[in-house]
Order: structure tokens, then C-alpha cells, then sequence
């Protein structure tokens, strides 16, 4: 199975780094896919939701609020100036960092739709 590797990079550090099978990006344009073998390309992204498909096939969802990628045959760059991984180990963990994607996504002032969209993705995602 071919994956490529996905970065997401804050300038507070490093939020996700594995291989994966595709990753959706929340574009500036609209959502974009990217799975190994992509063309290259770098595009500025919007508040959204990166929905991550790992090698497992299960999914990981990073909250990010504006920022850059750049794709290439075998490798995606996401420079963001903020994101939230929503994982943990217990419900509570997660509800929490759940609360906080949605504060990160919302505090961009896009259009409603845009900001339902994205919470949509991140109630359902967990």
C-alpha cells in the first residue's frame, strides 16, 4: 500500500508527522484531497478541518485555523499558524480538545456556512 507523509507545522512545533493513506485539506478555493503520487502544488488554506485517513484506515482530525500546504508526489507540508489535534485517551480528554478546535476555528470570523461546516466535521469526527 503506497502512503505519503504528512507534517502539520505550528510555530509552536510539531502537531502530526506519520505516513498516511490521504489527508482532505480545508482549502482556499474549497476542500482538496490528496492521496501518494499527487501533482505538486502549494495552496493557502482556510480555517477547517484536515481530516487525516492513517495506513490503519482509521481516521485523525486536526482543527487548524489558516495557514499553507505544500503537496508533493510523496509529501505534504502543512505550515498553520495554529492547530488542535482531537485525540485523547478518555472522553473527557477529548471533549476538551474538541472545545478547543471549535474556538480556534471560530475565532477566524468566516461566514456562517463556512463555520458550520467545519463544526459539523468536528462533532462528527469523534
Amino acid at each position: 500500500m503506497e502512503t505519503l507523509h504528512l507534517e502539520i507545522v505550528t510555530p509552536n512545533g510539531l502537531i502530526f508527522s506519520n505516513d498516511v493513506k490521504s489527508v482532505v485539506l480545508p482549502g482556499k478555493e474549497g476542500e482538496f484531497g490528496v492521496l501518494p503520487r499527487h501533482a505538486s502544488l502549494v495552496s493557502l488554506l482556510n480555517a477547517g478541518v484536515v481530516d487525516i485517513e492513517l495506513s490503519s484506515g482509521n481516521h485523525e482530525i486536526v482543527a487548524v485555523d489558516w495557514g499553507y500546504a505544500e503537496v508533493s508526489e510523496n509529501k505534504v507540508d502543512v505550515l498553520v499558524d495554529g492547530a488542535i489535534l482531537v485525540s485523547g485517551s478518555n472522553e473527557s480528554e477529548i471533549a476538551k480538545k474538541l472545545e478547543d478546535a471549535k474556538a480556534l476555528i471560530g475565532k477566524m470570523g468566516y461566514d456562517d456556512a463556512t463555520l458550520r461546516v467545519a463544526m459539523t466535521k468536528l462533532e462528527g469526527g469523534r
